[in-house]
This record gives C-alpha cells, structure tokens and sequence, in this order.
C-alpha cells in the first residue's frame, strides 16, 4: 500500500517537546466549540516612550471568535469615541496614537476582556507609564579642598527617572574616570574615594545618568577637588577659613585601620524578593586601601549563581532563594587591621505558582476540579472570578463548590461552559490565570499526522505521538505490526497524552506502530513508523600534534555512520570558525594546515553531523620553532684565565630550551671565526668560562631546543687575556722516513690561541733508540716537520717536540718512538712447493726471509701465477697473471679458482713498506681433471608432427677428457606439470640426434650435459612444441633469431608460427617478479604495444598469442615489470611473419556461365539504347517554354546562358549534354529534382505526343532516390542513366 509519510526527527532534543505535552492541559481543536483564551498579552508594568504610539496587546482565541472589550483604571474604556484609539480587527490589540497629544493622558491601569457565548476571559491589569527622563536641578558647586590620606564621598544624586537611570563618572573630554580598589563608584551612582592622592586634584569630576528609554543623558555640574598636603596647607592658612565647610578637619590622614564607609556602622539590613537580584555593597576607607572579601555566616555562598563586582565591593546574587536569606559579613582589611560589617537579608517573595489552573474539557455528567495553588511571602490571597464577576456575584450554581484554592465540578450539563478566573495576590504582587470549563461530547479524533516516520538513534529513548482529542477523554492503546498490545512494560511506557515511549531503542523496535483512541462515542486509530539509526561514531580522532613553523599539519578524523543518513563534517577552531585562510584545507576526512604559524595554534574540533545525532573530536595544535636568541650578555668574575657570562633567555616558543651553546671569536688571531667554547643547561643561565693567554675575546650564545639551533645573540664586549708560555706541546707528533736515509719527524702546529704569546717556535729533539748517545736538537719556526738525513735504513729513534714563544717554554714533553726510512727486500723466499688439492686449488709452501733482507717493516708475500696451457694442447696459451698477496710472515697460502686438467706456473715475492723484493725461480705444477663446462649450445631444428632434431656443441671447457653426453627429456602439459623422463647417452664424438615417436602438438622439455671420468658437468635446457598438423602449421618466412635476454632473468627464448593467426612464443624465467607480459607489435608500426599478461612463475614458459593478422610480420618480446608498470627485465625482440591467408572463393571472373550472362546483359542495353536514340531524333526541334513555365522548381529549369531564359531542344545539340543536369564523372547521373528520365518524358507520367509523334516531356516533379546507393553496387546500369551518359 502506497503512503505518503511524513519524517519526524526523535531525538533527546525532543523529550522536553514531548514532556511539555504531557503537562499542559488539553488542546481543543478550534473547529469546536469553546470558551476564549487569551493568547498574547502585554506586560504588567508597561513603560512607554512618550515619541512613539502605544501598543498594548490582547489576543485571544475561541469557537466563535471572541469580541474585545477593554477597561481602564477600573471603568468601561470606550475605544470607539477616541479617534486616537484603534482596535485591531479581529484582535483586542490597542493602537494609541499620541502624536500631538500627550502621552500622561493615556497612562492607567488597563485590562482586556475577551468573550464569547461560552464566556469570558480577562487579561493582567497593564499599568501604561511614561518613561521620564528629567533636568538635573541647577546648583553651585565650590571646591572641595581635601588633605592627602583621608576619604572622600563625591555625591551624584541623579533625578528619579523612569524607569531609573545608568549612572556613570566622566571628565570634560568624555572620558571614563578611572576607578579601582581604591577609588569606585558605589551602587547608588556617588564616588567614594578610600583615601586621596595629590593626583586625585582636578576640575571635572562629572557625573552622568543615561535615560534608556530616552535614549538621553544628563549631565550634573563639574565638581573640584583640591588635594593638599600638611606644607600647603601651612602655607594656606588664610585661605582655610574660607573652605572651611568643605574641609574634613576630623577625618584622618595617616595610616589607619579600615572603616566602613556605605553601609555606615557594624551592621545593616537589605531585602530581597524571590527570583530577583540581591546586590549586597560594602565600601570602606583606610590607609593603605583596604581589600573587601566575603562570606556568609550560616551556609556557604552559591558559586553557582554569584558574582563579584566593583573590585570584590560588591556582591551579586542572581534569581535570589529562600535559602539565600542570613547574614552575610563583608570584611575590609590592611596591613594595620580589619573591620567587619553584617548585612542581614530577608527574602520575601511575590506569588508564584505550584500549580495553575488548567482547562477542563468535561463530558456531560462528569466532575472535575480545578486547582490554583500558590505561594509567597506573606502568603497570599486567592479569589475566584467566573466570566470576569467575583464568584461569589454570580449566579448560584450548585454544580459548583468553592473551597479556598480549588473549585469542584459535579455532574455537568451541556451549556455550562465558563472561563473561572484565579487571582493570587500579595503586597509584592498578583498572579491572574484564566482556565475554562467546556462541556462536549466529541468522538474521539487523533490529531497527530498520519504516517509519520520517527528516526531515533540506537541506545536513544524514542517517544511516538498520539495527540487525540474527544470528551470524554480517549483511552490510548498501542500495537506494533498489527500484532501485539503494547502495555505499561518495558522497554515501553504509555504517557496521559497518548504519547508511546521507548526507553532505549534498538534496531528491533524499528517498523509500523498503530495507536487507537477510543471513548464511549466512537474509535480511531492512526499509524506512525519507527526508524532505529547507526550512531554516528568518530573512529580515528584528530590527535596531539606539535608542529614545527612553515610545515604541515594534518588533523585525522575518520568516522562511522548510518548509511541513510546523511553526514555533514565542519571543524571548528577553539570552537569557532576556522579562519577563511587558503592555507586550511578541508577533505572528508582529514583537516590540513599548510604554512603553520603561531595564530595556528589552538584547539581544533572535528564535528560530524546528521539529521538525528553528532559526534566531536578534539586535539591540539602547539606550534614550535627555533628559540629566540639570548640577550643582554654580561661579563662579571674577570680573572688572568677565566670570566663569568650571564645572559637572558629569549622566548622558547612553545620547546623547552635544552642547551645554551657558548662561542667565543678571537679578534688577534682569527678575526670573523667563532668557535664553540661550552655548553650549558637549558635551565641556565650563567657559564664559567675558562680562557687562553694573548686573546682578544668576543663571546655570543645560542640556545637549541629540540627544533634547532636560534640565530646567535650579539656579540659581548671585548675581553683581552695577557700573554704567558705555552701550555700545551704541539700533538701527532710522528718519526717516519721518505727515503733509505732520512727520518722525517712531523707534528701538528698549535693555533694562534694555544701559541699563548708571541715568538713562537718548535724544539725538535732525537736520538736513535737503544743507543748511547746524547739528543740531537734544532729549534724552527711556522714548520709542522724537520727531515733528519744520513740516518741507517729502518732503524728505530725516539723523537720529540717542544713548543717555545717569547714568554718561556712549554711543558716538558714526551718521546715517540719512529723509524729511518725502508729499502726494498734483497732476496726472494725458497724452498717452494705446491701441493695440489684438487682440479681447481693447490696449496704452496716457502721457507720465511731473514729480517735483516727485508730492509723494512714486513708486510707479507706476494704470489703471482698464471695458466700456461690445458693439458689437451700441445703449445702453451698463456693467460693473464692473477696475483694473491698473504699479509703477514706467512709461510704457506691456498691459491682458489684453478682450471682443471691444466698446466701452471708461479713465483714468489717479499713485501714491504718500500715495495717488492727480486721474485723467487718459477714453479710449475698441474691441475687433476674435471667435471666439463655445459655444452656450447643445444638447438632444436626439423620440428614435425612426432619428431625433431637435435643439435649441439662441445662444452668450451672440456676440463678433462670428454667420455660423452647424457640427454634426458619430458613432455610438458599445459598445467606446466610434467610428464615421465626419457634418458639417452651420446658418445663424446656425436653432435646430433633426430629424436623421433614424440606425441604431436605437445611441448617438451630438454636436458643436456656432458661428461668426463670426474662426472657430469652443468646441465643446459631447452623446449619445443611438435607441430599439430602440416596442412595448418608453417615455418616463418622470415628465419626467427634465437635471442639471448638483455637482462640474467630470460634464457632460451624461441618462437613459432601456429595456423594463419597465431604464433607460439616459448623462455625460461628464473627472476623473483612475478609480472610476466608478452608485448607485440606490427612492424614497422608506430602504434603501442599490445600487452597480455601470463603467469609469472620460474621455470620454462610457453604462449601462444592469437588473433594475429596473415601475411603481417610482428615484433615479439617477453618483459616483466614492477608495481609502477616500469619494465626491469626484457628480452630482445623477435620478428615473426605469419603466411597470407589461402583463399578458397572461386573468381567468377573466370567462369564461363558468368561471361556468357555478362554478354547478353551488354547486347540487350545496346539495343534499347538504340531504339530511345532514334525516337529521340524523330521530332527535330520543338518548344519546350509553356511546358518548363508550369513547373515551378527553379533547379530543374533549363537556363540558357546567364542571361536567365528558357532555352531550346533542337537536334543539333544530340552530342551536348542537357543544360542544366548534372553529369559525373563516373557516367552515372545522380537522379535529383534536376535530372531527366524516361518517367520524366511520359513513360507512365504526363508525357503526351504531338501530331508528329515526337514525345513533348515536362518535369513532373517526381523525386527518387539517390544514386549514390546504387553505385557500388554490382547492379547493370540502367537505361536512363546510360541514356544521360550518351547524350
């Protein structure tokens, strides 16, 4: 069943919807009958601006219409005869126009009265006044002349306005007074002053009072205040006697203890009204300014609800409670003592309600109550009204009982309808509440929508409207589905207005739920649907993030919802708007910042959005970079070797300092260089700097945190050191010799800070070790070495340097040992042996060199050996010398990598640091056979249904001699699995083999190798495909190349031609990567190439490509690619030319039947284009004009010339194409409205004879169609068109 149905959004936002509902009385629809109820109303007190026109509001509803009345200040208001009053139609709504008028004569109390035949209901008394906004009062006012210290009371006492005015404090330039603890403004607008300064002396302390209505201010005299001190006033002492009245010779001008100056004395009393502001004040004076705190003496202060203002002198409570009344003690204190005052506050309390009438809608016979229960303080006085007339003034109805607050309905009639009245009041007062009784009898009806949809989110309560109206009251019951009562359990609650509940919904409580109204009158029902939703979920929130300045940040926000539902994400910064910045780049997940500054920083908030729910998520930015430089460097502690650097931090922004970094640059010695001195704690800020004689110091600091390193501080001033010898030798000192007689002895140079003073030199001293003798010595200058000559070879010395200047020497220093310069080696090693391991190692022995041939530091032997020849060969073919060195006073070394079955020669040489010695006699020994190399080459020719032939080469070393080869092979299914294992053995002196019986169209795999006495050598593979039949399977035309990969991952990669559209292309793989393609493309093509993609595994592969094109050569390769499709292995291309298609359709041109046909066909249009050439001709010439003037298409019509006639036929002009057609040049004419037929002279058309039997044609109109799809046709031309090719 189609319905229309309408959503509603259920939610949490709509529990106090559906509780509001539950507790305001019952709606009557207004289509029945019903007493009036006032709708909208005015204010109590009601303050107008005397420029503008007064609206007072009455509206009200009822079944009929209620008419307005109105009374003012307790008598009929007769709006119809004042021409300045106007009543809104169909409304109680007054319009006063006091243009012209004054606005008092319509002040007063007002009520509105709205009636109908059911009853009357009133509104609120309005009382109307005139906002007032009066001058202050004219006065004089002198001086006031004050001594330094006391206090002082500037007094404003604005007019009473109405409503009262704003007061505040400016000077004669419009500005604020300045005001803090010791000078504020008090509650009541007057300025008290703690104590006085000299700087409190001025001439415009103006006080003014804003009148909000009015929108006006008012300005009171400028008051003066002289402020003297004990001097002046000594110096004054005439003028005392005249300001004498303003002088406050009693108040105290020195320290002093605090004292109260508003409210005066130890203790007060203040009122408060119920739900109102209670603002508590205690200014007090005193020297130093006292401070003003505050607690109450019975209970604790409500935070909640309380403020302080005017510099804690003030205390604010907001919607005031009875709880809040006590005593309240504002203490003043300075450093000389306190004062203490109590404020006792009473709250009283105007009506309030706890529970007003509400309306009644009562069945006839039924009873009902109405209640009006209130309170206040004293407690008030209720009174009843029915239709507006006291109660007990109106007529006696003994259906009706009065008792205080309530009022007892029994056993109705139908018409008693009435509006009562309540009226609760006190001496801060009244409360007015208007509820009607309406006697009805309705049937039930639901007044909630058909067919609403409710949408709920899991977990959330679900509330289901049944608003219903009837008298008496419907009863409500609920089904789900049609199925089941739903009763008061859980998870289901039933409320009075027929609202359902669903304490926690889940997704079963989703479908179709009916609710039934029903009384004593009648039954209805009505259906609402539920939707139970996904709750929208963040799952991965924004998180932390410090980010350096100028990078990026990436906030993450990743989220779960409802699919039907849909989402809305918007972020939000330190919850408001992001800033409207291109650098801030929003995605549907994710939030990017670019170019992060510090106004980035903050919170920011991702929130997603549905119709029915939300989630949020938040993180913080904190933005770091590099620290400020430190500043105002200073240098405290001067010593000869040492000073104190101080300095100040600069911001860190946001990264804790974590080392300050000390440089120092030495103007004397390296000017414009800075050198790191010290590091110090990020929490210091203070280095002991230890220094070197003869500098000139300039210090600067860095700080680092973990962004980096800040822009050094500026430079310290100058700090010079004396000069003073050295205290440090130079290091790396070093005795080592170039030469077979020398030593040269090396150190490094001290800096120009370590030189400690000027002059400086080196001492160079030396001596040969474990020698008697005495030190030799040699004193230079700006050298880092002293080369020492006519020294023995290699002998061992101690050496030293010392650094000297002109203030005295260095510390004494310490020897190193170095040695003379090396020689190469005299004599060559002996006693060489080789004993052979196997084929492809030997190992070699020689006897050690005595040290003193060595003449250097051993480094170890050096043996060089080559191959002379293979041991198959009579003439030696020597290779290239390899060279093994064996570091150390070896005496033995294995010599790897040998060739079997061969004949080697080598020599042997010692080593030092000076070079090699004279190498020892040569040494030949031989190498044992070996397993051979793998065969040169295998190649598979003659490829025939069930056989194939085999080719190869010798292997290129043999490593032996050859005893013969092994060949073993094994046919391979599709599936790559394979079949059983064949083995044949081939005498050494063989190199080919037709191996026959093999299964046709089958590929097969081949393995080969050879052999010695040793044993097998490495197996080569290859594979072929036996062809399936001859009729179909041919050779390329153009030989196919064997091609070996470009890269080591493709071996073995041959093709064939299959049939007239395929190829089979065949390799061995061994690479990791598993994406394998077969590419192809026509040669010669510049097109891409075409790509399909095979299984990727090692091994041999084979691929037939199919669909190719006969007679069309193609370049064929394998490659294999990587993720990013860039190709990392290939083979090289094969070029395959597949045979021209055989074609098997007979050539009708050849055939004798079709000739013949053709013949005939040609002898008949011959004779018919004959016949039509005579006719033609038989009437000579003859006008055409009256023919072609009836026939008004203009592109059919002849034209002679360009002089625009008609022209002519005649038989001179048999040879000439018709003017006006259109011949071209394939002999065809095109039949368009232009061209001449056989139809168009008569032949079945209007075509008539003249007398002399000539044919006299006319245009018919007639069009057909074009020719152009009849030209490549094999159809025989037609007669009309050969005729139009003749003529």
């Amino acid at each position: 069943m189609d319905r229309k149905r309408k959503w509603v959004l259920s939610s949490g936002a709509l529990l106090v919807i559906f509780l509001g509902r539950m507790t305001t009385g019952l709606e009557v629809p207004l289509d029945l009958p019903q007493p009036p109820t006032i709708t909208h109303q005015s204010s109590k007190d009601f303050i107008i601006d005397p420029r503008e026109n007064i609206l007072i509001y009455c509206e009200a509803k009822g079944k009929p219409h209620p008419s307005f009345s109105w009374t003012r200040n307790g008598t009929h208001f007769d709006v119809e005869k004042d021409s300045k009053v106007l009543m809104k139609p169909s409304s109680g709504t007054l319009v006063i126009d006091i243009s012209g008028e004054k606005a008092e004569a319509y002040e007063g109390i007002y009520q509105c009265t709205a009636r109908n035949e059911h009853g009357t209901a009133v509104s609120n008394n309005i009382v109307i006044r005139q906002s007032r906004s009066p001058l202050w009062s004219k006065e004089r006012k002198e001086a006031i002349m004050v001594q330094v210290g006391v206090s002082l009371v500037l007094q404003c006492g604005p007019p009473a306005g109405l409503p009262p005015p704003i007061i505040f404090w400016m000077d004669n330039n419009f500005q604020r007074l300045p005001q803090n603890t010791r000078v504020s403004q008090a509650l009541n607008g007057d300025l008290y002053f703690s104590n006085v300064l000299l700087d409190d002396t001025r001439n415009d302390y103006i006080c003014y009072a804003r009148f909000p209505h009015t929108q006006t201010i008012q300005q009171k005299q400028p008051i003066t205040v002289k402020v003297l001190d004990m001097d002046a006033i000594n110096e004054t002492v005439a003028d005392l006697y005249n300001y004498t009245n303003n002088l406050f010779l009693d108040s105290p001008s020195g320290e002093r203890r605090p004292s109260f100056m508003a409210p005066p004395g130890r203790s007060s009393t203040q009122m408060a009204l119920r739900g109102g502001v209670l603002e508590l004040e205690c200014i007090a004076e005193g020297l130093p300014t006292p401070e003003v705190s505050w607690y109450k003496e019975s209970g604790e202060l409500p935070s909640s609800r309380m403020s302080f203002h005017n510099f804690q002198k003030t205390l604010k409570i907001a919607d005031v409670m009875e709880a809040d009344a006590g005593d309240y003690r504002c203490t003043a204190k300075n450093s000389l003592g306190s004062a203490h005052h109590i404020i006792k506050v009473n709250v009283k309390a105007a009506p309030f309600w706890i529970s007003a009438p509400r309306n009644l809608i009562l069945a006839p016979k039924e009873t009902g109550i109405l209640t009006c229960r209130v309170s206040g303080d004293p407690k008030p006085q209720i009174a009843w009204s029915v239709n507006g007339v006291p109660i007990e003034d109106s007529p006696k109805d003994m259906s009706r009982k009065v008792e205080e607050d309530t009022v007892i309905l029994s056993d109705v009639q139908t018409g008693s309808s009435a509006v009562y009245q309540c009226n609760a009041s006190n001496e801060f007062g009244y409360l007015l509440a208007n509820a009607f009784v309406n006697v009805l009898a309705e049937a039930p009806r639901v007044l909630t929508p058909p067919n609403n949809v409710y949408q709920v989110i899991t977990n959330n309560p679900a509330f289901l409207d049944c608003a219903s109206f009837g008298s008496p009251i419907p009863t409500i019951t609920w089904f789900k589905d049609s199925q089941t009562s739903i009763l008061n359990r859980d998870p289901y609650v039933i409320h009075n207005n027929g609202t359902l509940e669903i304490n926690v919904a889940q997704s079963l409580n989703s479908g179709k739920y009916t609710c039934i109204a029903s009384n004593n009158l009648g039954t209805r029902e009505n259906h609402v649907y539920l939707e139970v939703k996904e709750p929208t979920r963040i799952l991965a929130q924004p998180e932390y993030m410090v980010v350096q300045r100028n990078r990026k940040a990436v906030f993450e926000c990743k989220v779960k919802h409802d699919p039907t539902l849909i989402p809305t994400m918007n972020w939000l910064k330190d919850n408001g708007e992001l800033p409207d910045d291109e650098r801030f780049l929003v995605d549907t997940d994710s939030l990017t910042i670019n170019d992060v500054t510090e106004e980035d920083e903050g919170t920011y908030t991702c929130v997603m959005n549905t119709t029915l729910d939300q989630d949020s998520a938040s993180a913080m930015l904190t933005v770091v970079e590099e620290p400020d430089p430190p500043t105002d460097l200073e240098l405290t502690d001067q010593r000869e070797r040492s000073v104190q650097l101080t300095w100040i931090p600069g911001d860190e922004h946001n990264s804790p300092t974590q080392k300050f970094l000390v440089q120092y640059e030495d103007l004397l010695h390296q000017a414009g260089v800075w050198h790191n001195l010290t590091e110090e704690e990020g929490t210091k800020t203070t280095a002991h700097l230890d220094l070197s004689p003869y500098a000139y110091y300039s210090f600067r600091v860095l700080a680092v945190n973990h962004v980096g390193y800040s822009r050094p501080s500026q430079p310290s001033r100058q700090y010079r050191t004396n000069p003073a010898a050295p205290d440090v030798n130079p290091t790396d000192v070093h005795g080592v010799g170039t030469e077979h007689n020398n030593l040269v002895i090396s150190w490094k140079e001290l800096t120009g800070l370590q030189s400690n003073g000027p002059g400086l030199q080196y001492q160079v001293n030396w001596r040969q070790k474990d020698v008697e003798e005495d030190w030799s010595s040699e004193t230079v200058a700006n050298a880092s070495k002293y080369v020492v000559s006519g020294t023995p070879t290699f002998v061992a010395y101690e050496v030293k340097v010392q650094a000297v200047n002109d203030y005295g020497n260095g510390p004494a220093p310490e020897a190193v040992e170095g040695y003379s310069g090396e020689d190469v080696p005299m004599s060559a090693p002996e006693s060489v042996q080789v004993l052979v391991q196997n084929g492809t190692l030997a190992e070699v022995h020689w006897e050690p060199v005595l040290t003193s041939v060595v003449r250097g530091r051993l480094q170890g032997y050096k043996v060089s050996y080559w191959r002379e020849r293979s041991l198959h060969q009579a003439e030696a073919q020597q290779e290239e010398q390899q060279v093994l060195a064996f570091s150390g006073n070896r005496t033995d070394g294995r010599l790897p990598g040998l060739k079997p079955y061969s004949l080697y020669t080598l020599n042997i040489r010692v080593v030092n640091g000076k070079g090699e010695g004279p190498p020892s006699p040569n040494h030949n020994f031989e190498t044992p056979e070996g397993v051979p190399g793998p065969p040169s080459f295998l190649h598979i020719k003659n490829t025939n249904m069930d056989s194939l032939t085999l080719e190869w080469g010798p292997p290129q070393d043999n490593n032996g001699r050859l005893t013969g080869y092994t060949l073993k092979y094994q046919p391979v299914n599709s599936s790559n699995e394979l079949g059983p294992v064949e083995e044949m053995m081939f005498p050494a002196n063989e190199t080919t083999v037709i191996l026959s019986d093999l299964k046709y169209s089958t590929r097969y795999k081949f393995y080969f190798n050879a052999k010695t006495i040793k044993g097998s050598g490495p197996t080569i593979t290859e594979e072929a495909v036996t062809i399936m039949d001859e009729a179909f399977i041919q050779q390329p035309i153009v030989d196919v190349v064997k091609v070996h990969s470009i890269g080591p991952a493709f071996t073995n990669v041959n093709s064939s031609v299959v049939g007239e559209e395929g190829a089979v292309i065949s390799w061995e793989y061994f690479g990791p990567d598993k994406n394998v393609y077969v590419e192809y493309i026509v040669e010669n093509s510049k097109e891409d190439w075409t790509k399909e993609f095979v299984n990727g595994s090692s091994g041999s592969q084979t691929y037939l490509i199919k669909g190719l094109k006969p007679g069309t050569s193609y370049r064929v390769r394998v490659v294999v690619k990587d993720h990013s499709e860039a190709t990392i292995h290939s083979t090289e291309e094969l070029v395959i030319t597949l045979p021209a298609m055989k074609s098997n359709q007979v050539d009708l041109a050849t055939q004798g039947w079709f000739i013949g046909l053709m013949c005939a066909i040609a002898l008949l249009i011959l004779v018919l284009l004959i016949i039509c050439f005579i006719k033609r001709n038989k009437g000579g010439k003859y006008p055409v004009k009256e023919k072609e003037d009836a026939h008004h298409d203009p592109e059919v019509q002849p034209m002679k010339d360009d002089d625009g006639t008609f022209g002519e036929y005649s038989d001179t002009e048999d040879h000439k194409p018709l003017k006006g057609s259109r011949t071209p040049s394939n002999g065809t004419v095109k039949r368009d409205d232009s061209d001449d037929s056989l139809v168009d002279y008569g032949e079945g058309g209007d075509g008539q004879f003249n007398e002399d039997g000539s044919f006299i044609g006319q245009y018919s109109g007639k069009k057909e169609k074009d020719t152009h799809e009849g030209n490549e046709s094999s159809e025989a031309p037609s007669p009309v068109n050969a005729m139009n090719s003749f003529v």
